[in-house]
């Protein structure tokens, strides 16, 4: 018998969301906020171009993963629609 211990997309979208919110509140910011240039860039400006990018890329794999969800030929979602039509 096969356990699916996957993570339910919905939970995942909401973990990710309060991730971010609480990586642009005051404690992560004050931790970024020091005065050391890395390459010339001050370390809070360089965490919010390395969190932006990588904020959206998540959002990218989660639509990515919702798209192949939808597809019509999906197993699991060719499999509850059988099993409602003969229901019925």
């Amino acid at each position: 018998m096969k356990i699916d211990r996957k993570l339910p997309l919905k939970d995942a979208w909401v973990i990710w969301f309060i991730m971010g919110v609480v990586m642009l509140n005051y404690p992560f910011l004050h931790i970024f906020n020091k005065n050391i240039l890395i390459f010339g860039i001050p370390l809070t400006i360089l965490y919010f171009f390395i969190g932006w990018p990588v904020s959206i890329f998540v959002i990218y794999l989660f639509s990515i993963y919702m798209g192949n969800e939808s597809e019509p030929g999906n197993n699991s979602n060719s499999q509850k629609n059988d099993s409602l039509e003969g229901s019925l």
